[in-house]
């Protein structure tokens, strides 16, 4: 291998054509968005010190004003610059009266402010508003395991740091309540087979037993944290069931609750009228040490105003309104906006489809999706366990401040930037695929349009497969009996965890489906993967307690999903393999969307009743209008109709949940523990192959180190169009032929069985950052695109490993900051950026900037076998936000980039290499 020198300094380079901001990939995509040369550039001096952080900078939508609400946050932003000694708004402090006569508590009051223009904002604004005259910072906190397990490996190491530096460790508490639920490690140990929740449990306990010790930990050595345990199912659904509480009363003060969370999903609590957007575990990270704050700025973010009216006609799931919402928002483009719902409409849409819809923010790129709490939200919190008093308090606090929607009465006309209209009778069933989830065609013209994919240029819908062998038949043997693929066959079909299957409409109807089939006669084949992953805990219930879970388990519906194609058995798997075959998996939402090692080609997104239909029918090529599924017990014909049920018989289903299934479903949840209740300290155990120390904060000292020079960079990478985190972050299974899976074997002796995944190893950083750029998909221009993890090592022209080349000096999203920074990261030069992704590498210290507009790698001529030095200012304060910075090749080209610290915290971060290196100096110094 190639060493470099203790001044030497490696980069990665990706190359991409910019065509428009219209053409952004969705945040659901992890997108790092449109680069025309990402560059990523490791110094490897041997004194070089890591650390990593979050830009705190509060997300777009929590800066977002209409061109209304413009003047007014500016006006709060000036009274909070010149008055310092006393709150600004003290005079909106308003005392709220219950009806025995004697008070809730005080608030501060919208309608006090006498600013007539109040009566037009959008609900969201008007409590975005609201948050920004106390001023803003989020009620909670809520975490998923995966991002859960770093963010706690963080502050534990924060704590080390605080101890190093001669301070109290305990300084390093969360600010905010923080709620941590255990839900993404859950893997199929076996499928296809019952086995009862408990004895999952314990399989479960024992692969990530690690985990679970160490988080009990951390929700008893931080105070304001509490961990809620696998059997409350998946976060956003604890969040939106148990957590969601519209509005709070802490010591006679009401305000809005509102929520940051470290998984796409959390967008979901829009649904309850409540203000939740996702942000990186950085991020959350800044805002559990009480550093995010509501940052008031002249430009405006638009509120996009959805009208809904009608009703749904039968036969129309939940999921197909999800996707065509979807596809309208998509293509009226709404990137970092809110969406705002409203209309009569409304009233004849429930809670659960409404938090359906919200859910899908990410996919349709808005910053979040806000329903305005109105009677259907109260009643539903009354389902949900919530007291009369409380209800009542709520709807009596929201009314005073002009934030509770009555459709009883006369609506005024809000100020939406601009408006869409649906007529909910119009949504007609849909089904999104086969590469893409935005990409969505008609139930009715599936057929078509799958033969069209079969016969198109290979592409983002084209398959490019001979006319002549569209209608091969491969023959195998699974369990010593016959069986048959053919292109377009079902292989695996997963009811997955983060859309409408969180509703018992589409849960209850797809388990009728099951059951109908069933009683016909008409099951899976055996060897079509049929999953169910367990979301809501009171579905759930609602399911066992009506009878007809057991149909969806006879169907093989058991079991729950993390990745996809690793789950088939080796003789479909050969099958597929050897004989090119574009096997179809079928998901009901896009979690597992993009977990593909390519041996299913084709994947479709669409409502839980039809993944159970097309698993009965064993192929998409199918027109279930007029071709049937299979015969019955007699040898007739069943068709898609003959099980279908019908919306009364959903309902009947679906009426049966009550207030006592949410209590049995959370009665496990503990309390908020007050105090640390653990030691201060963690004990590291150097064996652990889940929990390591992270190197960020070794040998920190009082000092921030100030810029770092990049000079005489190499090229790693050179990428192509539409990079995304995804490509970047380690997710999904570890493969065997990976760095990754090389490591646990050679310092662990583990084998295959137990690498599990790479989000379940998020605390072992030797882990991950072995499967930064380890994604099966990447192609590399330098190897003349091939696809897989590996690049040409320059100057040596060696093919390896993108570890092994990276390593020479030796997010999800925030691991797509964190997993470089480990690999030497200093600098990324790009087209643009990702929000999330730009705030992110910010954090981190690692400094991202932007090529001049009309310019990129192409027309500067760059190859990526050049070596590269950025000209940054040596002394801080000579940085300025978006200034110009120079870059010289040692071909003797110069070009200029804007500076992407976007203010002057994020360079107080770069200053001190990373955001939680300048929180523990900064604690450190109180």
């Amino acid at each position: 291998m190639y060493r470099y020198s203790s001044s030497g300094v490696q980069f990665a380079f990706y190359l991409s054509k910019i065509s428009s901001a219209a053409s952004l990939l969705s945040n659901s995509n992890r997108s790092v968005r449109n680069f025309s040369a990402l560059w990523l550039f490791r110094v490897c001096s041997a004194s070089t010190r890591w650390s990593h952080g979050a830009n705190w900078r509060l997300h777009a939508s929590l800066r977002a004003q209409t061109r209304i609400a413009a003047p007014i946050l500016e006006k709060s932003e000036r009274k909070f610059a010149t008055i310092a000694s006393e709150h600004a708004y003290k005079d909106s402090l308003t005392t709220l009266h219950n009806p025995d006569g004697g008070e809730y508590g005080n608030f501060y009051s919208l309608p006090a402010l006498n600013d007539p223009r109040i009566d037009s904002l959008p609900y969201s604004v008007r409590i975005l508003l609201e948050s920004a005259i106390h001023p803003f910072k989020p009620a909670r906190v809520i975490l998923q395991d995966f991002t859960g397990v770093s963010v706690i490996v963080d502050l534990a190491a924060m704590r080390d740091a605080m101890k190093s530096l001669g301070s109290d460790p305990n300084k390093i508490n969360p600010r905010v309540p923080v709620d941590l639920v255990f839900d993404h490690s859950v893997q199929v140990h076996v499928a296809r087979q019952k086995r009862d929740l408990r004895k999952g449990m314990q399989l479960e306990s024992d692969i990530n037993s690690e985990r679970f010790i160490f988080l009990k930990w951390g929700s008893s050595a931080f105070y304001n944290m509490v961990m809620a345990s696998p059997r409350s199912r998946n976060d956003h659904q604890v969040d939106l069931e148990y957590l969601g509480s519209v509005a709070f009363n802490s010591d006679g003060f009401l305000y809005p609750d509102s929520v940051v969370g470290t998984f796409f999903n959390t967008t979901m609590i829009g649904g309850l009228g409540v203000a939740g957007w996702e942000v990186g575990e950085i991020e959350a990270e800044a805002a559990i040490l009480g550093q995010m704050r509501l940052h008031l700025c002249n430009k405006c973010i638009c509120v996009v105003g959805f009208k809904l009216a009608g009703k749904l006609r039968v036969g129309v799931t939940i999921t197909d309104l999800v996707r065509t919402v979807t596809q309208m928002l998509r293509k009226h483009g709404v990137f970092g906006n809110i969406v705002e719902f409203y209309g009569e409409g409304m009233s004849r849409l429930s809670l659960n489809a409404r938090a359906a819809i919200a859910n899908m923010s990410t996919e349709y790129e808005a910053t979040m999706c806000f329903f305005p709490v109105d009677h259907v939200t109260l009643e539903y919190l009354k389902l949900k366990g919530r007291s009369n008093e409380t209800v009542t308090m709520i709807e009596s606090y929201l009314r005073a401040n002009k934030m509770f929607v009555d459709y009883n009465e006369p609506q005024e006309e809000r100020a939406y930037t601009s408006c869409l209209k649906l007529d909910l009778g119009d949504v007609e069933p849909c089904i999104s695929g086969p590469k893409r989830p935005c990409d969505q065609s008609f139930l009715k013209d599936m057929k078509v349009d799958w033969k069209a994919c079969l016969d198109n240029p290979l592409g983002i819908k084209g398959f490019a497969v001979p006319n002549e062998q569209q209608d091969k038949i491969v023959k195998f043997s699974y369990d010593g009996e016959p069986a048959e693929l053919k292109h377009g066959s079902v292989v695996l079909a997963t009811i997955t965890s983060d859309c409408a299957i969180s509703s018992p409409n589409d849960m209850v109807g797809a388990a009728l489906v099951a059951k109908k089939a069933y009683d016909l006669g008409l099951e899976v084949k055996p060897w079509i993967r049929t999953i169910v992953t367990p979301a809501s805990g009171v579905v759930e219930e609602c399911l066992r307690e009506s009878g007809i879970k057991m149909y969806l388990a006879k169907q093989g519906f058991n079991g729950s999903i993390w990745g996809s194609d690793d789950l088939l058995d080796k003789p479909i798997a050969s099958a597929i393999s050897e004989n090119d075959i574009i096997a179809a998996v079928v998901f009901s939402s896009r979690r597992g969307y993009y977990s593909s090692n390519g041996l299913t080609r084709a994947r479709y997104i669409t409502s839980p009743q039809l993944v159970v239909a097309y698993a009965l029918s064993g192929t998409v090529n199918i027109d279930f209008e007029k071709e049937p599924m299979g015969t019955n017990k007699d040898g007739k014909n069943v068709y898609l109709r003959d099980i279908w049920p019908s919306s009364e018989e959903v309902k009947a289903f679906q009426n049966m949940v009550l207030q006592s299934m949410f209590k049995s479903t959370y009665k496990t949840m503990t309390k908020r523990n007050s105090v640390s209740l653990n030691s201060a300290l963690y004990s590291w155990d150097s064996n652990s192959t889940y929990i390591h120390e992270p190197p960020f904060f070794k040998n920190m000292t009082t000092k921030p180190p100030g810029p770092r020079k990049v000079k005489d960079a190499y090229c790693l990478l050179n990428f192509g169009d539409n990079i995304t985190t995804n490509s970047i972050s380690p997710a999904g299974t570890i493969h065997e032929d990976s760095p990754a899976a090389k490591f646990l074997i050679e310092r662990y002796s583990m084998c295959r069985y137990d690498f599990n995944s790479y989000g379940s190893r998020r605390g072992n950083h030797e882990v991950m950052k072995r499967g930064t750029f380890a994604s099966t998909c990447l192609v590399n221009k330098l190897l003349n695109g091939e696809v897989g993890p590996k690049t040409v090592h320059i100057p040596t022209g060696e093919k390896i490993c993108i570890y092994d080349a990276a390593s020479g000096s030796g997010s999800s999203r925030d691991w797509a900051a964190k997993g470089p920074l480990l690999l030497g990261v200093k600098a990324i030069i790009a087209k643009s950026f990702n929000r999330v992704h730009r705030s992110n590498l910010a954090s981190v210290g690692i400094v991202p900037l932007c090529f001049k507009s009309g310019e990129d790698a192409e027309t500067l001529g760059l190859t990526g076998h050049e070596r590269y030095t950025i000209h940054l200012p040596s002394n801080v304060n000579e940085i300025k936000p978006g200034q110009d910075i120079t870059v010289t090749t040692d071909t003797a080209k110069s070009f200029v980039c804007t500076l992407r610290l976007d203010t002057e915290v994020e360079l107080a971060y770069y200053n001190h290499g990373g955001m939680l290196s300048y929180i523990i100096r900064s604690l450190s110094n109180e």
